[in-house]
């Protein structure tokens, strides 16, 4: 028997199964691959690896990340976009490569029909952080460094288009300022020159910054939701300092090929709903400053589209390009 075709039969037995019905996948050559399109050690790689280590037990089969930074996080979706559509190829996705950089790059792909929405993992707000050698303790004295010096401050992002670029740049509209955007490969990278005053600060998504903040790296100033972390309760929100209608999350989506069987589908949607269920996953999750994706996937593919339209126009509104200015 083909093995994606075995491979399929197996996986679509269902959540209503026994798993001792699923040995038959540790029999494939290739093991289930979850694409990340930023470099190890950022958010979406932890999340990723996460979701390998749990998926592996249950369907007794190597799960492995595989780091695929650039491009705005689109070389690891159009990898997974061009796979054979049989389930062995995942994708952990942000609203990034989703919903903004189609905006930005011109891609081999369209990530609205290449990719099939399997469900939401987790939404992280962003959270505004300098080193913290850095003289800047607050919101209001950060701006007042920026209308001093106009145009000499940087942020670091993990790329252009990146959630952290938008954060930004709705920071600068937002506020009337302006900060020169350095673009990264992803945030661990990005973190080096916050910690040793190169760039002055980033908009970086919580479940990337809790790690240095917590170490004692990394002071938060401002968190970019509309209520504050439970990781964070000390550190208000921008909208509590006065700043407007800057708030930018982070989300991150699994995804499959599309055209991968319906059942197939259904089986990895089950398969991650449980998974989002388990305690320490949970806790996991909280830890890193977000919430567990709680619903459905046919809310999530609707979200899915609505975010693209709405990251669409704050493209267009800021003005932003795909050199990164």
């Amino acid at each position: 028997m083909d093995k994606a075709l075995h491979w399929a039969l197996a996986l679509a037995t269902g959540a209503s199964l026994c798993l001792a019905a699923t040995p038959a996948l540790a029999q494939a050559d290739k093991p289930i691959r979850i694409m990340v399109g930023a470099s190890p050690g950022g958010g979406t790689d932890i999340l990723a690896r996460m979701l390998a280590d749990k998926f592996a037990v249950d369907l007794k089969q190597s799960v492995v990340v595989e780091n695929r930074p650039g491009a705005s996080n689109t070389i690891a979706a159009e990898l997974t976009a061009r796979a054979p559509a049989d389930g062995t190829t995942l994708l952990l996705a942000t609203n990034t490569g989703q919903a903004i950089a189609p905006h930005l790059l011109k891609l081999k792909f369209d990530p609205l029909k290449d990719l099939q929405p399997i469900g939401l993992v987790a939404v992280m707000p962003n959270v505004l952080v300098v080193s913290a050698t850095s003289p800047y303790k607050s919101v209001k004295e950060l701006m007042a460094a920026m209308a001093d010096k106009p145009g000499s401050f940087k942020y670091a992002s993990s790329g252009v288009g990146s959630t952290q670029h938008i954060a930004g740049e709705a920071f600068a509209l937002a506020t009337a300022t302006k900060a020169i955007h350095i673009p990264y490969k992803g945030s661990s990278q990005a973190h080096i020159d916050i910690i040793g005053g190169q760039v002055e600060m980033m908009f970086d998504s919580t479940s990337s910054a809790m790690g240095q903040i917590r170490a004692g790296k990394f002071r938060p100033l401002a968190v970019t939701a509309e209520k504050r972390s439970s990781e964070m309760p000390d550190v208000a929100t921008l909208s509590e300092q006065g700043v407007k209608g800057a708030d930018v999350q982070t989300w991150y989506g699994l995804y499959v090929t599309a055209g991968t069987p319906r059942p197939v589908v259904e089986r990895l949607t089950v398969e991650l709903a449980r998974v989002l269920k388990m305690p320490d996953v949970q806790a996991r999750i909280k830890g890193l400053g977000g919430d567990v994706g709680a619903i459905s996937v046919e809310q999530f593919s609707e979200m899915n589209r609505n975010e693209y339209e709405r990251f669409g126009k704050l493209v267009r509104d800021a003005n932003i390009k795909a050199d990164g200015s």
